[in-house]
């Protein structure tokens, strides 16, 4: 088993470097000189001087395998950007500086990730808990009225936008009966029960619009599984149903589910940027989208690493899990 996760993170490590190298050389395919971006675009202001000067403060103007290697080592040590009268320490981790704020881009994704995690780990408890209990229920009673309420919800809610269904929820729950007010976020650590109270529209619209997807696969793993022969040994032999079906069905059937619950929890740790939208929030997502449009590349190239970072921690996370829920996976 250590064998196996050493190869997994070691084959994660590769996968961050060559993102990392391709990353920083989308910040120099820019067709804009970073400077100018910094500078402005009055003509009279962005004198070839100044731009210079700016190159310097920033560490720009050293040649590029030079600022890769001033770019990684600051991340783990931090590191002195610029030169001079103009260098400024960035302490670890350090992403360096906006372009258009100058502000220090690890102070920023400290500011805006906890919106984007508040979001997703309340939505994917959410999406596991209500998609996998209605799935498993709905594949122990196939047919009945409960299975195809579940299957045409479901289908509903799997063809759903959280465009159309985010907009919804604040119309009947907050615009029109006042049950909730508009989310506004609070961090956890200043008022848990705002905290709570904010997160619960997008957690819900992001969560039951998932468990539709989860409670389809959870049902058709379980009615699979339940064909197989080893279930069917259990209950000749006498096995309580809750031993055929807790514990040797289910974990039959849960692998593909941690496979596709992992990959879902890395992408959306990477930016939520559709439901940080519609419910107002500024999260990973909505930051990364507005730097893009605005090409301040430092923080594009932050948020594209940190989102590189989840789910390739999620990837391994999933191996892991699913060597241990599955032992002919370490077998193999």
């Amino acid at each position: 088993m250590l064998r196996f996760v050493v190869k997994k993170v070691l084959l994660a490590l590769s996968t961050l470097f060559a993102v990392s190298v391709v990353t920083f050389g989308l910040f120099f395919a820019v067709p804009n000189n970073p400077a100018e971006l910094m500078c402005g675009d009055s003509k009279n202001v962005c004198s070839p001087e100044r731009i210079e000067m700016i190159e310097r403060r920033m560490g720009l103007d050293r040649p590029i395998v030079v600022q890769y290697g001033d770019f990684m080592r600051g991340i783990f040590v931090g590191r002195t950007i610029g030169s001079g009268e103009t260098a400024r320490d960035c302490p670890a981790p350090c992403l360096g500086f906006s372009f258009r704020s100058d502000e220090p881009v690890t102070g920023i994704v400290g500011r805006t990730l906890p919106v984007t995690l508040s979001i997703v780990f309340g939505a994917a408890v959410v999406w596991l808990v209500l998609g996998v209990s209605i799935g498993m229920v709905s594949a122990l009673r196939r047919g009945t009225v409960f299975d195809r309420l579940a299957v045409g919800t479901s289908l509903v809610g799997a063809s759903m936008p959280i465009l159309l269904f985010g907009p919804l929820l604040l119309i009947g729950l907050v615009y029109e009966t006042g049950l909730l007010n508009y989310p506004r976020y609070t961090p956890l650590t200043e008022n848990p029960v705002a905290w709570a109270t904010a997160m619960i529209l997008p957690w819900f619209a992001l969560g039951f619009l998932n468990s539709a997807t989860y409670a389809r696969l959870s049902r058709a793993q379980m009615l699979e599984t339940l064909s197989e022969d080893f279930v069917r040994t259990a209950r000749a032999k006498g096995l309580a149903k809750i031993t055929v079906y807790g514990r040797h069905a289910l974990r039959a059937a849960i692998t593909p589910i941690i496979t596709i619950a992992g990959l879902d929890l890395g992408a959306y740790l990477g930016g939520t940027v559709i439901t940080e939208t519609v419910f107002g929030f500024t999260g990973l997502g909505r930051t990364a989208l507005n730097a893009a449009l605005n090409l301040d590349m430092p923080i594009v190239m932050a948020t594209v690493l940190l989102a590189a970072v989840f789910v390739v921690a999620a990837n391994v996370l999933v191996d892991v899990l699913y060597a241990v829920v599955d032992p002919r996976v370490r077998l193999g």
